[in-house]
């Protein structure tokens, strides 16, 4: 077993700490939803079966996803029309689009679903903040650069707005909508996770970072980097660096019971495993080309890797830390979300 470097520093579809259940035990029906960067479309996969069931037409670029807590309806942001595309799940057809600021990347929603928060990226330096009960836009949040990512925090109090160019992470408030802190990093800001303390509020947030082939942590309550963990190196031979678009790592979640974090690795094409709350490397798993997103099932007991290099997704069995299928979807498949959708 390869095992990653550990140093110490004086840094989202996120994990949330709860009792695992089971899937037969969740009400309504769970969905892997799949967007495809290079496509007009999303695949929506039954974690059961490990089958494509159902496939949404009609949303050109989807960047991020997102779905509304009670199951009614799922949220993609529109790269080309630049909109919140409103998808209710008994149809499955796109039945709004919101206008956005500007070209939006990816998106997040709070635990209530009342507002969905979407990175406006390039010159646009916003975060917009979309009412789901009136589907529109009720305010933009400044930002000292392009956002790439948003997430809510578990106890959605906090959504962190991340930012490549700006190279800056900032925390804003979710009732009054204004920024209370940022940190600034030595690389643009890629995906994120979270992992609460007892009381639901959040303890640290795990951060990929461009250039770095491996993750920061940072203490939420201090505001400061406390530790990098890098990846597995495997020889050059036997790594693929080709179109890594500077995030070696791209992808991260912490599994639902907050025993573990896992990471994609893009030149090893592998998926790699840390327990928590201590980050003992685990193991890693080879999944498809170019791993470049994670879910995971409420149970957590698989998980969803999507390949944006071989154009499938990789399911992981976390306990026996193996790949047990290998689902085909659309082109150049990125963001992924797990949806208990009604």
């Amino acid at each position: 077993m390869i095992k990653p470097r550990v140093s110490g520093v004086l840094f989202f579809s996120l994990g949330i700490a709860f009792l695992a259940v089971p899937l037969s035990a969740q009400s309504g029906k769970i969905r892997i939803i799949q967007t495809n960067a290079a496509g007009d479309n999303v695949h929506i996969i039954d974690p059961t079966t490990n089958e494509v069931v159902d496939v949404i037409l009609g949303i050109p670029i989807p960047h991020g996803v997102t779905s509304h807590p009670d199951g009614s309806t799922l949220y993609f942001s529109n790269e080309v029309d630049h909109t919140l595309d409103v998808v209710p799940t008994a149809t499955l057809r796109v039945s709004a689009q919101i206008p956005l600021t500007g070209r939006p990347n990816n998106i997040s929603i709070t635990p209530d679903g009342r507002k969905v928060y979407v990175a406006i990226t390039g010159s646009d330096a916003f975060v917009d903040v979309i009412d789901t009960r009136k589907q529109r836009r009720i305010r933009r949040i400044p930002t000292l650069g392009g956002v790439h990512n948003v997430y809510v925090t578990p106890d959605g109090k906090y959504v962190v707005a991340g930012m490549i160019g700006a190279r800056t992470l900032t925390v804003i408030d979710t009732d009054t909508d204004r920024p209370v802190w940022s940190l600034h990093f030595d690389g643009g800001v890629r995906p994120m996770a979270f992992e609460q303390n007892p009381d639901g509020s959040t303890k640290r947030i795990f951060v990929q970072i461009s250039n770095y082939h491996g993750f920061y942590v940072v203490d939420f309550e201090k505001r400061v980097v406390v530790q990098k963990v890098a990846m597995p190196e495997l020889p050059l031979t036997q790594q693929d660096n080709d179109g890594l678009q500077g995030s070696p790592g791209h992808g991260l979640a912490v599994s639902p019971d907050g025993t573990q974090l896992w990471s994609t690795s893009k030149p090893n094409d592998h998926v790699y495993a840390w327990s928590l709350p201590d980050l003992e490397y685990l193991g890693g798993v080879p999944v498809g080309h170019h791993p470049d997103w994670l879910t995971m099932t409420p149970d957590s007991r698989y998980l969803y890797s999507a390949n944006a290099g071989s154009n499938n997704v990789s399911v992981i069995d976390t306990r026996a830390m193996k790949e047990i299928a290998r689902i085909t979807v659309g082109q150049v498949p990125k963001r992924n979300h797990t949806a208990v959708i009604r």
